[in-house]
C-alpha cells in the first residue's frame, strides 16, 4: 500500500498508466536495475488489454488477434521483448491458422474470401482467388519484408544523433522511396489489380482509416506482423499479458499503486522532475514515461507555459482516429453446432474502403465490422456446449458525441441490433436465438474506461502527412522536455497491442540511456 498525505517519494523513473506500453516500460526499467514506480487509476492493469465476466463468460475486452509475436517465422522483436523482460513464460499462446475471412453486403459486388496466415500460404491462395497475381504479390511482400528490416534498424538505435538521418534512410532506399505514400498509391505502382488491393487491404479497419490515405509504412508493417510473423491469441486472453508483465516487473523489485491518479507531471526550466498525485503525494524522478496521449498530458497534466510551442504545434496539428464499439456475445450453443467456422469475419458494405470509412461517420449508415469467435483459437475459451463472439465497429465522425442522456441506451441497443443482422445476412451463420448474454460498449464506455480522447481506439490517424518517418524524426529529436517519454499508441508506430509493447520498450531504453549518461 502506498504512503499518502503530501509525502514525498523518490524513484529512478515514474510510468503513468499500465495499459500496454506502460506496463513493458516499467517492466524494462525494473529489469535494468532502475528503481520505477507505476502508477494506475484503476484497480487493474491492462487498459485496453483485459476481459470481463457476463454470466458464465469471460468476455476479451479488446485484442483479436495479437500479431508480430512470431509464430510462423520464429522470435521476432516483440518476443525478444517479453523475453528479456521476464515476462514470456508467463504467457501461454495460441496459434491461428487463418489471417481473415472477408464479406461484403452488397449484392452487386459480393465477395467472400477466407485467407490463410503465412507468406507463402497467402500469395497461393490470394492466386487462386485473382489468377495471374502471384508475381505481383510476390514483389508487394519483398517490398513488405525490405521495410521491416528499416524499422528493425532504427529501433534497435540507442544513442541517436541528428546526423544519423541522412545514414540511416541512404542504406534503406525501398524505405525512403515509399514513405510518404498511401496504400493504394504504392499498390497501384506496383501493378495491382483491383481484386489483389481488396484482399490485401482487408485489415484497413484494424488501423481505422482508408487505403487511399493511410500511410503505406503503418500498414505494411501490420501486414509483416499479421501474414509473415503470425497471429496468436494468449490463451488466458489479453489480460493474462498484462498480468504477467506486472508479475514481472514486480519481481524485479518495481513498485504498483493502482486506485490512484496523476494530477501533475512536474516540468521546470524545459526538465520532467517527477508527478504529483491527486492526494498531494509528490513523487521525484529522473524519468517519466507517459502512457497517456500526448493530447492528455499537454492539456491536463503539465503546465501549459512549460510546454514548448514546437510541441504545442506538433500535437494540434494530428488527428485523431476512429472510434470504437463493440458487441460482446455469449451463445448457448457451440461453435461447430451455429457454424461459426471462422475466427476473423470482415464484414463491409462494399469492396470500396474509402466508401465504408464515409458511411462509418453516420450511424444510420455505418456497416463496417470485425468479428471474432474466440473458440476457433481455443474452443475450451468458454463453457461446454457454448461460444463467444465479439464484434467491432469504427465511427469515423463525432456522431456519438451528439446522442442525447436520454436516447444513449436506446441507440446503442439498435446499433447492435444492426451488427447482428448484418452478421447473419453476410455468413448465413443464424445467432440472435441463441444469445444467452450480451454486453455493449460505446465510445463513450472507452473514454470513461480508458480515458481515451473521444473514445479512440487507434491513437493519431497515420497519414502520408504524418507517416512512420515523420513520427521517428520527431520522436528522435530534442523536443525541448528533457526527462519526459510518451509510450503507447500514439507514438512512433500506431495505435494497437504490438506498437504500443514496442514503443514502451523503447521510450524505456530511451531514459535508462539518459540516465547512464547524466551518471558519468
Amino acid at each position: 500500500m502506498k504512503e499518502v498525505n503530501n509525502m514525498v517519494k523518490n524513484y529512478d523513473a515514474v510510468v503513468i498508466g499500465a495499459g500496454n506500453g506502460g506496463l513493458v516500460a516499467a517492466a524494462r526499467l525494473a529489469k535494468e536495475g532502475k528503481k520505477t514506480l507505476l502508477i494506475e487509476r484503476h484497480n487493474l492493469p491492462g487498459g485496453f488489454a483485459t476481459s470481463f465476466v457476463r454470466g458464465r463468460f469471460e468476455f476479451e475486452a479488446s485484442l483479436h488477434e495479437l500479431c508480430g509475436v512470431g509464430s510462423i517465422t520464429g522470435k521476432s522483436p516483440l518476443q525478444k521483448i517479453f523475453e528479456e523482460v521476464g515476462a514470456a513464460d508467463k504467457i501461454e499462446w495460441v496459434s491461428l491458422d487463418e489471417a481473415f475471412r472477408v464479406i461484403t453486403l452488397d449484392e452487386n459486388e459480393k465477395c467472400d474470401y477466407s485467407m490463410p496466415l503465412g507468406k507463402e500460404a497467402f500469395i497461393s491462395k490470394l492466386e487462386e482467388y485473382d489468377p495471374g497475381s502471384r508475381a505481383v504479390v510476390t514483389k508487394i511482400f519483398d517490398l513488405i519484408e525490405s521495410i521491416e528490416k528499416t524499422l528493425d534498424f532504427v529501433s534497435d538505435i540507442q544513442d541517436f544523433k541528428p546526423s544519423m538521418i541522412k545514414e540511416i534512410f541512404s542504406e534503406h532506399t525501398d524505405f525512403l522511396k515509399v514513405a510518404n505514400y498511401s496504400v493504394d498509391e504504392v499498390l497501384k505502382s506496383l501493378g495491382a489489380s483491383q481484386k489483389t488491393r481488396d484482399i490485401i487491404n482487408a485489415y484497413w479497419c484494424y488501423l481505422g482509416q482508408p487505403t487511399d490515405e493511410l500511410n503505406v509504412i503503418h500498414y505494411f508493417t501490420m501486414l509483416h506482423a499479421y501474414i509473415i510473423d503470425g497471429a496468436v491469441i494468449p490463451r488466458g486472453r489479453s489480460h493474462q499479458i498484462s498480468t504477467a508483465l506486472l508479475e514481472a516487473f514486480t519481481e524485479n523489485g518495481g513498485d504498483a499503486w493502482f486506485n490512484t491518479s496523476v494530477k501533475e507531471i512536474i516540468v521546470k526550466n524545459g526538465v520532467a522532475t517527477g508527478v504529483i498525485l491527486d492526494d498531494g503525494t509528490q513523487i521525484n524522478a529522473k524519468a517519466v514515461i507517459c502512457n497517456a496521449s500526448p493530447y492528455n498530458a499537454f492539456t491536463k497534466l503539465i503546465n501549459e507555459k512549460e510546454i514548448p510551442e514546437k510541441l504545442k504545434k506538433e500535437v494540434n496539428a494530428k488527428t485523431l482516429s476512429a472510434k470504437g464499439f463493440a458487441v460482446f456475445l455469449g451463445l448457448n450453443r457451440s461453435a461447430d453446432e451455429l457454424g461459426l467456422n471462422n475466427h476473423t469475419y470482415f464484414i463491409y458494405p462494399t469492396n470500396d474502403n474509402r466508401k465504408c470509412y464515409e458511411l462509418s461517420k453516420k450511424l444510420e449508415t455505418n456497416d463496417v465490422q470485425a468479428t471474432v469467435c474466440l473458440n476457433r483459437a481455443f474452443d475450451d475459451c468458454s463453457p461446454e456446449g457454448t461460444s463467444i463472439l465479439y464484434m467491432t465497429s469504427i465511427f469515423a465522425g463525432d456522431e456519438w458525441s451528439k446522442v442525447s442522456v436520454g436516447d444513449y441506451y436506446k441507440t446503442k441497443i439498435s446499433f447492435a441490433e444492426k451488427m447482428i443482422d448484418n452478421f447473419e445476412k453476410a455468413t448465413g451463420v443464424k445467432i440472435r436465438d441463441y444469445i444467452e448474454e450480451i454486453e455493449i460498449s460505446t465510445p463513450m464506455t472507452y473514454a470513461r474506461y480508458t480515458d481515451a480522447p473521444a473514445g479512440t481506439i487507434y491513437g493519431y490517424e497515420a497519414t502520408k502527412e504524418d507517416g512512420i518517418v515523420k513520427r521517428i524524426v520527431f520522436d528522435m529529436i530534442d523536443k525541448g522536455i528533457q526527462g519526459l517519454y510518451f509510450a503507447g499508441g500514439y507514438t512512433t508506430r500506431h495505435m494497437g497491442y504490438s506498437p504500443s509493447y514496442t514503443t514502451g520498450d523503447m521510450a524505456a531504453k530511451a531514459a535508462v540511456l539518459a540516465m547512464e549518461k547524466e551518471a558519468k
